[in-house]
């Protein structure tokens, strides 16, 4: 969506854009982004800021490989988990004669079996992405996130993979370790990211030249594609807006809703929607001002300064994500909320929404 004012503004209207547009361009700076493109400097940063986010798995694990993840089951290992009175068919190696001599009753350790995990980082970098009216494109913010995951991942020896996909094209990542994996998934971020960009926003004539590479079925399709490379036990990251998801008529809403929720029964599956303020509520004016409304293809006018207009246009954002999110936590996912109005870092030190309780 965009908005085009139809009439001048006041003084008041001027100083709150002026200000806030330098706000704007301070937090870009700080970030090393334009809040439009993306380069491997603004992405790169992040490895020195893993500590905002906690990976720990919140699920049982279920797996093969050893690693740095505990489960569920007891076994022979590198963690200790416990001391139990010694049962036929226990190996001997392992009783605790400390306790036994204590208690006069022969006791055996326990262990917990150390699992690897893999992380898989799902990035929508679709058409509906590529908008934003305060700070970053949802894109890009989608991308920071998907490199603070990756960073982090890599920092806990964890293997890294996933798909980072438009409505025309997806590439997939198969999992690695070490820093080359990190760099091979964030350089794809870059590509396909200007790929999108050029096919949005540098061609004249794109409505007829690409509207036959938006079929509405992209997003189920790449859910399915997360379905198949998701082994179980492994962490999957989905970053997207959900427009597909929060669409009322759109057929392929539960063919999507379906194959999350059979990644989520063998996988910890998050959920990471990323929305635009002027998404979630319309611009302040002190003024009455006539602006239209577009998506690309339907136009909608509104009026700015109008309390009711503002207030039902709220409710029924507020609404919809909600919705969304519904959906989503029933179909096992956890549902993490981020703003593209707003730099990933302070949101993270302010609402702490990675860590475990």
């Amino acid at each position: 969506m965009w908005f085009k004012q139809k009439t001048v503004s006041n003084k008041q209207d001027a100083l709150l854009h002026k200000s806030q547009m330098h706000k704007s361009q301070k937090q870009l700076a700080s970030i090393h982004s334009n809040g439009v493109e993306l380069a491997m400097a603004e992405l790169l940063q992040y490895q020195n800021k893993t500590a905002l986010i906690d990976l720990s798995a919140r699920k049982n694990i279920r797996g093969q490989m050893s690693g740095n993840y505990l489960s569920r089951s007891k076994g022979r290992g590198m963690e200790f988990d416990e001391v139990r009175h010694y049962q036929t068919g226990d190996d001997i190696r392992a009783i605790d004669w400390r306790v036994t001599a204590r208690t006069g009753k022969t006791h055996t350790k326990l262990f917990r079996e150390e699992l690897e995990r893999p992380v898989l980082i799902a990035t929508d970098l679709s058409a509906s992405m590529h908008f934003g009216s305060k700070l970053l494109f949802k894109s890009v913010q989608a991308a920071h996130l998907a490199s603070l995951v990756a960073w982090h991942a890599k920092n806990r020896g964890d293997r890294l993979g996933g798909i980072i996909f438009n409505q025309s094209e997806h590439l997939e990542l198969k999992p690695r370790s070490r820093k080359e994996g990190v760099l091979h998934y964030l350089h794809a971020l870059t590509a396909i990211h200007l790929s999108q960009h050029k096919s949005q926003y540098e061609s004249q004539h794109n409505d007829l030249k690409h509207s036959h590479l938006k079929p509405n079925n992209y997003f189920s399709d790449n859910c399915a594609r997360i379905r198949q490379i998701a082994k179980p036990g492994s962490l999957v990251y989905l970053i997207t807006d959900a427009q597909q998801i929060k669409a009322i008529h759109n057929l392929q809403k539960q063919d999507a809703l379906r194959h999350l929720t059979q990644i989520s029964q063998h996988c910890e599956l998050v959920v990471c929607l990323i929305e635009d303020p002027l998404e979630q509520e319309l611009p302040t004016s002190y003024v009455k001002l006539n602006v239209t409304l577009t998506d690309g293809t339907n136009r909608q006018q509104l009026t700015l300064g109008d309390s009711n207009t503002a207030e039902n246009y709220q409710k029924q954002a507020k609404n919809i994500n909600e919705q969304c999110s519904q959906l989503l936590t029933k179909a096992g996912a956890r549902v993490i909320n981020f703003s593209a109005g707003q730099t990933l870092e302070q949101q993270l030190r302010d609402g702490a929404q990675f860590c475990n309780p």
